[in-house]
Order: C-alpha cells, then sequence, then structure tokens
C-alpha cells in the first residue's frame, strides 16, 4: 500500500518546528526516523495530514554531558551507542549493551532513540532503560519547555504525556557511579521480532551488599515498566556467588527477585506463542540472568 496524501514541512529551528506543530486540529506527526512511522503510514493505519521532518534541525542532533546527566537531542541515532564510549562510565556500557539488540543495522543507522520514546511501544529496549533509570523527557511548546520523568511519560501502548503542539527535543539519563555494574538481556521468537522480555538493570554493590538496584522491563505490561518491589527486595542483600552454571543457584538474591518481579511489577499478557505462564516464568529467569550480568560488572 502506499500512504493516504499528507503535507509536508521541513523546519530548520525549534521555533518554526513548533509553528508547523501548532494547529491542533489536524492530526499532524513529527519524523526524525521514521522507522516506525513510516510503515504505519504506507499501511494507512495512520493518516496525518501533516508530516513535521525535523531532520534539518540542526540543534536537535546533539549528545552532551552536564552536571551528572547525558543529554540526547532528539535526532541522535540508535548507532551512536553502539560504542560504550558514546556516554561515559557505565551508562554507556548499559547503551551499548540494548542497542545491539534493536532492529538491524539499517535501521539503527537511521532511528533515534528520542524517536522510541515518542513512539512508546511497551516492547521498546529505550523506553526500558528510560523507566529504569528515570529519565527525564525535555519538551518544548506553545507554553514553553518543561520536563517530564519517565515515570509520569508512559501512559499505555503507543501513549505519553506529550501535549498537542509539543516537540520532544531530548533526553535526558543520569551518569552511574563506576561502582555500578550493568546488564541487558532479551529475548524474541527471532532475532527481528520484538522482545518477548527484555529486562536492564543496574547494580551498586558495596562490600559484597547491593546498595542500589534499578531493573526496567520491556513488553512486561502495556507499558514499560521499573521493577520497584523486586529493587526493593534486593537492597541490603549480600550478593555471594552467582555460581558458575547457567542456572543461578535456587535461593539466591538475584532468583527472588526474578520471582517479585514476574509476580508483582509485572503485568503481563498472553500472546500467540506465549501464554501468561510462559511470559511470567521468562520474566523471572531473565531478570535473575540480567542482575548477575550487572554484579559481574562491578568493580572488585
Amino acid at each position: 500500500m502506499k500512504p493516504a496524501g499528507f503535507d509536508y514541512a521541513v523546519p530548520r529551528t525549534v521555533p518554526e518546528a513548533l509553528d508547523a506543530l501548532a494547529d491542533t486540529r489536524q492530526d499532524v506527526r513529527v519524523l526524525a526516523g521514521g522507522q516506525s512511522l513510516i510503515l504505519e503510514m504506507h499501511l494507512q493505519r495512520i493518516r496525518p495530514d501533516l508530516v513535521v521532518d525535523i531532520n534539518r534541525v540542526a540543534e536537535l542532533d546533539r549528545l552532551s554531558v552536564n552536571d551528572g546527566t547525558v543529554e540526547v537531542g532528539a535526532l541522535v541515532r540508535h548507532g551512536v551507542f553502539e560504542s560504550a564510549q558514546a556516554a561515559p562510565g557505565p551508562l554507556g556500557t548499559l547503551l551499548s549493551l540494548a542497542v545491539v539488540n534493536i532492529a538491524h543495522p539499517p535501521i539503527r543507522a537511521r532511528g533515534t532513540m528520542v524517536g522510541s520514546l515518542a513512539w512508546a511501544h511497551p516492547a521498546s529496549e529505550w523506553c526500558s532503560i528510560a523507566a529504569a533509570l528515570d529519565a527525564d523527557i525535555r519538551l518544548q511548546g506553545p507554553q514553553g519547555a518543561r520536563e517530564v520523568p519517565a515515570r509520569d511519560w508512559f501512559r499505555g501502548p503507543l501513549k505519553t504525556a506529550r501535549r498537542p503542539g509539543e516537540l520532544i527535543t531530548s533526553v535526558r539519563f543520569p551518569l552511574l557511579g563506576e561502582d555500578t555494574g550493568v546488564g541487558f538481556i532479551e529475548h524474541r521468537r527471532t532475532h527481528f521480532c520484538f522482545a518477548q522480555v527484555a529486562v536492564a538493570a543496574a547494580l551498586t554493590i558495596r562490600d559484597g551488599v547491593i546498595s542500589e538496584a534499578r531493573i526496567g522491563l520491556a513488553n512486561c505490561a502495556d507499558r514499560p515498566v521499573r521493577a520497584r518491589a523486586a529493587e526493593h527486595a534486593l537492597v541490603g542483600a549480600e550478593v555471594g556467588s552467582p555460581g558458575t552454571g547457567y542456572r543461578l543457584p535456587e535461593g539466591h538474591p538475584f532468583v527472588r527477585a526474578g520471582r517479585i518481579a514476574a509476580e508483582q511489577d509485572a503485568a503481563p499478557l498472553a500472546e500467540p506463542y506465549a501464554d501468561l505462564e510462559y511470559r511470567r516464568h521468562a520474566i523471572a529467569v531473565l531478570v535473575g540472568r540480567t542482575l548477575r550480568q550487572a554484579a559481574r560488572g562491578v568493580p572488585r
């Protein structure tokens, strides 16, 4: 199929983009990478009146480190994060672990992190990390600039807190301390499928005891989830030895956290290839394995 007819605007500055977005009587869509939007337009599941292409707004193609945060502009492509040096310290490592799970190289070369946050697919890798780290989404609109924390950003499948006429300009992540280990593991049916389950984790361990835990879940509910109950169960736990085999020892804190995440934090739905029992089992297992990956990354 071909897209339905639409008008097309190509602003070169943020104020020009906001002017184009100002007519809220129309269905106006923003085009950055377009890896999700263009497909939906071709299938005519989305029929915008106006597409605002922001690719010539140079100020949005920036990645900067300031005051303990990394700010990612709306035009920074997925592929930038294939290098762990794109962001300092463990945060760069976490982003590099996640990005290789996003589609394939042509899409990573064109799609954007902020576009994923704007699209808000429950299976998005970036959305799970934003939830885990409680990133701040920065917007500009008719009422000026504002920030929305990730915990308030996601409202459901493909639904966010963005208001009509607003443009997402960037996302800010907190830097992670050098005593933090990170992990990211994803399970899917085939390499090119969406994640059935994906888990992002960051652990701070001092003297063998977990002092801080952050866990983000993808495709475990109708939106990205921060597994706060599982995090709470981990804080103060002694890590001990996670074992050398593929399975974690029964009774290990990571196993308990996985079960808590699956039962208390997640709200999965059955799918054609995965019933509810399977989904919860997969969540529990992946949370445990991702925590072990993160613990192994903590400097000794």
